[in-house]
């Protein structure tokens, strides 16, 4: 049997970008935790270097899709390098003024500045789609870099945590930018299989990406799925606390990154026939589903099998809402609507650990717990929702024809199409 990973790196071109692109997404993994950790060590306290954490994160939500309305605008090669440019400049700032003792507000002006960061991992999106546009590759190729991304929140927290705490404060974020640096240096010369300026009726509107209906629903799901992650980042270390093995904790949080890494790398072998949109429920209801066990577990091996099995439906999940991107995007905006999805996902992370925080704090594990059931039913609610939009907009509307687990499903979505 062929193997779908090997054909698709036979594109030319295709590994070296990928590479490159990984080594450059490194670093949106590493900033939020590397501040935290940083500061921490340098003020005594956590208050401040979350909020300043929080403040790149949500920097990044809002300027890194308008980075990427300039790409589409002007091209990868044009944007990437300035944009990438001020947030290296503007994290360094802020280590220097940590450092240095200075007034903490700067603090908060150069996490904000640091928010230009380019999201890489919708940079090399676009560059898929551009080489496998029609082909089936392209849900395998998506489906690869699902697990990256999952592959860069496991391995970057650790790695920027480490370096700040066995070598010298500021090292994680340093690191981080020297990869940002390092990763986009070599994309960018990549010319071949950079995307072209596409002048569509959309793009030369010049209105957002954002501003499609269908678009939406898809960043506030993925909003729900972050909030989920972000809250078992936090609840498991707090279990573990609770349960005497505060250790286990990182074994708990990389089986919910494993799980849902395995279900990408298979869920990138199949060749659904299934409408996105019902894969997107369907997606949903289990995400939905499998947060429910967590309010029965009982010990750190029960929490480690629950998180892995609810692992195993974010990153299929994740695949199909980037397919639906690639369809109901026009051309001309495909890497801003990519990067909303993705804010909305990283917004939803940061929020999910504020909200879980708070929650634990007043009522323990448990109540974190329940802040994941309840972004789970809200992800389920906005796929029901937005279901029949979904299949109007791809043009899905025979949905309801089809039979077995998912007919049901397409005719509650479906209605009278």
């Amino acid at each position: 049997m062929t193997n779908p990973y090997g054909e698709l790196f036979k594109t030319p071109g295709a590994l070296a970008f990928s590479a490159a692109g990984f080594v450059a997404r490194m670093p949106i993994s590493m900033i939020g935790i590397g501040l935290i950790t940083m500061l921490s060590q340098e003020h005594g306290g956590f208050g401040t270097a979350g909020a300043i954490a929080a403040t790149f994160t949500l920097s990044t939500a809002l300027l890194g899709p308008l980075v990427s309305r300039l790409v589409d605008r002007f091209g990868q090669g044009r944007v990437l390098l300035p944009a990438a440019g001020i947030s290296v400049i503007a994290l360094g700032a802020l280590l220097l003024c940590a450092r240095w003792g200075a007034p903490t507000w700067t603090l908060f002006v150069f996490a904000a500045l640091a928010g230009t960061l380019p999201n890489m991992s919708a940079m090399v999106r676009a560059r898929w789609a551009h080489a496998q546009r029609g082909s089936s590759r392209l849900h395998t190729a998506f489906s690869l870099e699902s697990v990256v991304d999952e592959l860069t929140f496991v391995v970057g927290p650790a790695l920027a945590v480490t370096l700040s705490t066995s070598l010298f404060a500021e090292a994680g974020p340093l690191v981080a930018a020297a990869l940002l640096t390092i990763g986009v240096l070599l994309f960018v010369p990549q010319k071949r299989t950079e995307p072209p300026i596409v002048r569509d009726a959309a793009a030369r509107a010049g209105t957002s990406a954002i501003r499609i209906g269908a678009l939406r629903p898809l960043a506030l799901m993925l909003l729900a799925g972050g909030t989920i992650v972000g809250t078992i980042d936090v609840v498991s270390i707090a279990f573990a606390e609770q349960q005497g093995s505060t250790a286990s904790a990182g074994i708990v949080v990389a089986l919910y990154a494993v799980g849902s890494g395995l279900a990408g790398l298979a869920f990138g072998v199949l060749r659904p026939t299934v409408p996105q949109p019902l894969l997107l429920v369907l997606g949903a209801a289990g995400t939905a589903l499998t947060t429910l066990p967590l309010l029965v577990v009982d010990g750190i091996a029960a929490l480690a099998a629950t998180v892995f099995v609810a692992g195993l439906f974010f990153a299929p999940t994740m695949i199909v809402t980037m397919g639906l991107v690639e369809r109901i995007v026009p051309a001309g905006q495909l890497t801003e609507g990519m990067t909303w999805v993705i804010a909305g996902l990283l917004v939803g992370v940061a929020l999910g650990a504020s909200v879980s925080g708070a929650i634990v704090d007043a009522h323990g594990p448990i109540g974190g717990f329940v802040v994941a059931i309840a972004a789970g039913a809200a992800m389920l609610l906005i796929a029901l929702a937005s279901c029949r939009p979904l299949l109007r907009a791809t043009g899905a509307g025979d949905a309801a024809e089809h039979v077995g687990a998912t007919g049901r499903v397409a005719q509650a979505c479906a209605g009278d199409q």
